[in-house]
């Protein structure tokens, strides 16, 4: 097979495994492996940037120097009287040694991957990790603790650029649209269920931005038990809408895989089909809207197996590959006796994949509400 990656830059390290929040913990580094397995046993070179650590002072543009000084030393196994100040110590984010550099390699991968697009050596980019959209300026949250995310704006606006952040996680991307909130050349979009029932409980439409930023931070609430074509009907009339008034100059997305039906955490019903329409949708609005560049990162993914297919085919679909029907034999047969549990044949998800929504119609015009609402409320202030 050609190496079908030379327009997409693909960034990863082989520190990003060293970030394990424990066995038992829903992030697992377990992922990484299993996307680049699968997608090297479907005959795919990959071949990738290695990008630097990030220093710690490099992260007081985004951090409080205090929390990072308690976060390394957390990692070095220095315990503190004040871990619970800065959310570390909790079942969420629990204190592991070597966390605080694994987490800066990870954010180093997000940074390089905006140097890539900043230096127009790619205009798309897949990091294979990151996407730590809950990390605040002093707090750890949410399996969070260094926001790479905003890590990489900050660096592309120092530059002078506008950045839209879209975030199709199925948590509200908190942390990022915190530390841009009154920033004008930065425009957040997150489309995640609604904070009435799920973690962190923030992501309403009114939270727009204030100052500067005022009308620039787009929050889509969803109802749980969104499916794909609703959806998809109202990522695309955001995007067209938003987009169209800002022009970036890139699209950092964080591409969270906890919508899909499976996860344990989230109550989303998307599919691989869903997925796989939603990054081309994204790459047209790219392509349309955002001069053509783009970076993808990780983010939230609970199922493994569905997590591991669904960010594989958001490589497939970055680099126009073709989509296959089959899973390896050798990958399904690995990981099957690795996770103990059986995987499908299928590279995508069954038709039908779920029992019907009972309350479809009523899901979906609430959704359509809720985008009409946040739309009648700052587009006046795009006039």
């Amino acid at each position: 097979m050609a190496d079908s990656n030379v327009m997409c830059g693909l960034v990863v390290h082989p520190k990003y495994l060293d970030y394990d929040l424990g066995d038992r913990h829903p992030f697992s580094p377990l992922r990484i492996q299993m996307v680049t397995e699968l997608l090297t046993e479907l005959g795919h070179k990959l071949k990738f940037e290695t990008p630097e650590v990030v220093p710690p002072e490099k992260l007081e543009i985004i951090h409080d120097p205090e929390y990072i000084e308690v976060v390394e030393k957390a990692g070095k196994g220095i315990e503190a009287e004040n871990f619970e100040q800065y959310g570390l110590g909790t079942a969420d984010n629990p204190v592991k040694t070597g966390m605080a550099e694994s987490a800066r390699y990870i954010a180093g991968g997000t940074l390089h991957g905006a140097k890539l697009l900043l230096e127009g050596k790619f205009n798309k980019v897949l990091q294979f990790g990151g996407g730590f959209h809950h990390a605040r300026k002093n707090l750890a949250a949410g399996f969070c603790l260094y926001n790479d995310l905003a890590l990489a704006i900050k660096e592309m606006t120092l530059h002078g650029w506008h950045v839209a952040y879209l975030d199709i996680d199925v948590h509200h991307g908190d942390g990022v649209q915190e530390l841009f909130y009154d920033d004008d050349k930065v425009m957040t979009i997150s489309l995640h269920e609604s904070g009435e029932f799920l973690f962190p409980g923030t992501g309403w439409i009114y939270e727009s931005g204030k100052g500067m930023g005022r009308s620039l931070k787009l929050n889509l609430p969803l109802e749980p038990f969104t499916e794909g074509d609703s959806y998809i009907f109202v990522l695309e009339k955001l995007l067209d809408e938003a987009l169209s008034y800002f022009k970036p100059d890139a699209l950092i997305v964080q591409a969270g895989a906890d919508p899909h039906f499976s996860d344990p955490l989230a109550d989303l019903m998307l599919t691989t089909n869903d997925f796989e329409k939603i990054y081309k949708i994204i790459l047209q609005k790219t392509d349309a809207y955002a001069k053509g560049k783009v970076m993808f990162t990780f983010g939230g993914g609970y199922s493994l197996v569905a997590t591991a297919r669904i960010w594989s085919l958001l490589y497939l679909v970055l680099t126009g590959s073709g989509i296959p029907d089959k899973l390896p034999v050798a990958w399904k047969q690995k990981w099957e006796e690795r996770l103990g549990i059986k995987i499908s044949d299928s590279f995508h998800d069954p038709n039908p994949s779920y029992n019907p929504i009972p309350r479809k119609e009523e899901i979906t015009n609430h959704n359509k509400d809720m985008l009409r609402r946040l739309l009648d409320m700052v587009t006046p202030d795009w006039l």
